[in-house]
């Protein structure tokens, strides 16, 4: 039977599929528009099972706010030319609305969730899209945060960040507190961390660290006769550093290091005339912690000559 241009533009319209994937599968159901969307559907199973096995390391960290809701993802991709795609970003920002309308408790229960604004699900969604754009993808993490929040995004979606606030009334309706929380999710951009506050640390982490730190110190021919008691003083010198370095609000506030970001947010909180606490932050850089694979060239060619 002859397939039209028009049949054609609308699957490709409703798929995104490519003009010639979209003709075959209009042949192969014989005209029938649903039944083309089914056999698209099921080459994009297979497409994606194929891609299984690569790396996907590029991609984007997006964030949405509905109500007092907040939601942040990464989405990862094999190359930043997808990552910069309309298309993917657009399937991400859906990814977003999902997460906020339907609150799933992680990854495996948002494949299961229905894709905003369709009748299938996220996990299908995820299918047709490797299909359409050709890469694996993989949402590798989110979370959702209700309450009092700023966030931030920095080069087009490289790192994101969400910080939740403990505010009283007069705090948050302050003219400036937008500006004070804003800020504040700026250093946890610029400057990672682990831990919130001393608090935060667990014993075992400080404990380690002290072992650490008796043993440098007793391995430095400069210290090593010194008495137990000023050596137990070096070491909370340095457990002092140690807790700058990893502890938010033991940082010098990026705007003023004359000041910690503790003494910043309860500065902040006197002039407003309220109360304020940082509850907890999230920091998401895109592809941290993935093995991005590098290909071997020799081999590479290796394989192609003797394939021939």
């Amino acid at each position: 039977m002859t397939i039209t241009a028009s049949q054609v533009a609308e699957l490709r319209k409703k798929t995104g599929c490519g003009m010639m994937e979209c003709k075959k599968a209009l042949v192969e159901a014989e005209g029938n528009m649903d039944e083309a969307i089914k056999v698209l559907r099921e080459r994009g199973l297979s497409v994606a099972a194929k891609k299984a096995d690569r790396i996907a390391a590029d991609g984007v960290v997006d964030i949405k706010k509905k109500g007092d809701l907040t939601a942040m993802i990464e989405v990862n991709s094999e190359t930043d030319f997808v990552a910069k795609n309309e298309t993917f970003r657009a399937f991400v920002s859906s990814l977003l609305d999902t997460i906020l309308d339907e609150a799933p408790a992680d990854v495996t229960a948002l494949l299961a969730c229905k894709f905003a604004g369709s009748d299938v699900t996220v996990d299908d969604k995820m299918k047709e899209m490797v299909f359409t754009i050709g890469e694996k993808l993989d949402i590798r993490r989110f979370i959702l945060v209700r309450g009092t929040t700023s966030t931030y995004i920095h080069g087009k979606g490289s790192i994101g960040v969400v910080v939740l606030f403990d505010a009283d009334e007069a705090a948050a309706a302050s003219e400036g507190f937008a500006e004070f929380a804003k800020n504040i999710a700026l250093q946890v951009a610029a400057y990672p961390t682990v831990y919130l506050d001393r608090s935060s640390v667990p014993a075992s982490v400080i404990a380690e660290e002290k072992e650490v730190l008796v043993t440098q110190i007793k391995n430095d021919p400069a210290h090593a006769s010194k008495p137990e008691a000023i050596i137990e003083k070096m070491v909370t010198g340095r457990l002092n550093k140690f807790y700058e370095s990893n502890c938010l609000c033991e940082q010098g506030y990026v705007k003023d290091d004359a000041k910690k970001v503790s003494e910043y947010v309860a500065d902040t909180a006197k002039a407003f005339g309220g109360k304020i606490a940082i509850k907890t932050f999230y920091r998401f850089e895109k592809g941290e912690g993935i093995q991005k694979r590098e290909d071997d060239l020799a081999a590479e060619v290796s394989k192609l000559v003797n394939n021939q």
